[in-house]
Formats: structure tokens, C-alpha cells, sequence
């Protein structure tokens, strides 16, 4: 839990910087954003995952390619879409939105984000459950995950309204339809 109470505030400073925050200036950081994250990262993603991971070693013991791919495609189609989902919709209700702004924001980009990981989170994912021994798999995923961490904290704080646009040029950089 640890790994994700700082590495999710951290992947909000880092999209931060890239929005061209700064320490001392008029567009400052929002420290409570990287405070939502944190508060998000270790008290929801890290025990979501943990579970996640436990259970699927438990269903499909070992690192066999076998077990490797079915935890793989059983996470993408689960797991997944069930964390971008509450993503979008417990930061938003953490942001003090009204229920139906969250909806919306559910609704405007679990699709476009969903669509760039499962073209990232499979081979991660694969790696993770055949390669790496079951001790570390959190960790490892942790570590994998500041990037990506740093791509939803772009996409949460897109205007919704902006989300086509910004996804259709982010698949064209990584070639997803």
C-alpha cells in the first residue's frame, strides 16, 4: 500500500509539471490533487489490486504461459474496466462533483483510456504473472504503473469535451484505432 500512496501523488505532481505547474509562481501545483491521488492510490488501487492478484493466483496457480495468459485476458476484461471506472468516478465524487458529473466523466473517457491499456497492460500484465514471482508482482506492477499513473492523471483532468480530440492524437503516436 505504501508504493502506491507515493507513487500516485507523484504521477499527479509529474503530470502537473508537464502542465507546466511550478513551485512558486501564479500557476502553482495543486497539492490537493496530489492528495486526492494519494489518498486513491493507497487506500483504493493498492487492496483492489492485492485481491485482484491474490485471487487470480489462487484461480490459476503458477507462471506457467498458460496461467500467464488466462490471468492476463481475465484481468483486461475485468479488473480493468472496473478500476478505470472507479477512477473516473471516486476522483471525481473526491473532487466534490455531483454524481452526475462523475457519471458523465465516467462515460467520456473509460473508452478512450480502456482502448490505450489493453494495448499496454497485457504484455505488463503477462510479464508480471510469468516472469515475476508472486512476492513481487505488486511491486512490480507499482513500478509499472508511475507511467501509467501519469496517463490517467492527464486524461482525469482533460475537459470532457476535449477527450475525442486528445485520444484520437494519443492513438495515432501509439497506432491504435
Amino acid at each position: 500500500m505504501a508504493s502506491y500512496g507515493i507513487i500516485w501523488p507523484i504521477s499527479s505532481f509529474i503530470q502537473q509539471t508537464f502542465e507546466g505547474k511550478r513551485f512558486v509562481s501564479e500557476n502553482s501545483y495543486d497539492w490537493w490533487r496530489c492528495a486526492r491521488f494519494g489518498l486513491w492510490g493507497s487506500c483504493y488501487v493498492a487492496p483492489t489490486l492485492y485481491t485482484w492478484l491474490s485471487v487470480a493466483s489462487i484461480m490459476w496457480p503458477g507462471n506457467s504461459l498458460r496461467a500467464g495468459l488466462i490471468k492476463t485476458f481475465v484481468e483486461t476484461i475485468t479488473y480493468t474496466p472496473f478500476a478505470m471506472c472507479s477512477f473516473y468516478f471516486g476522483m471525481s465524487l473526491l473532487e466534490m462533483k455531483p454524481f452526475y458529473e462523475a457519471v458523465a466523466e465516467v462515460n467520456a473517457k473509460f473508452w478512450p483510456t480502456y482502448k490505450v491499456g489493453a494495448s499496454i497492460w497485457p504484455v505488463v500484465a503477462l510479464v508480471n504473472f510469468c516472469f515475476i514471482p508472486p512476492k513481487n508482482r505488486v511491486p512490480f506492477i507499482s513500478v509499472c504503473s508511475l507511467m501509467w499513473t501519469c496517463f490517467l492523471a492527464y486524461m482525469k483532468h482533460l475537459d470532457k469535451e476535449d477527450v475525442p480530440q486528445k485520444t484520437k492524437q494519443i492513438a495515432m503516436k501509439l497506432k491504435i484505432n
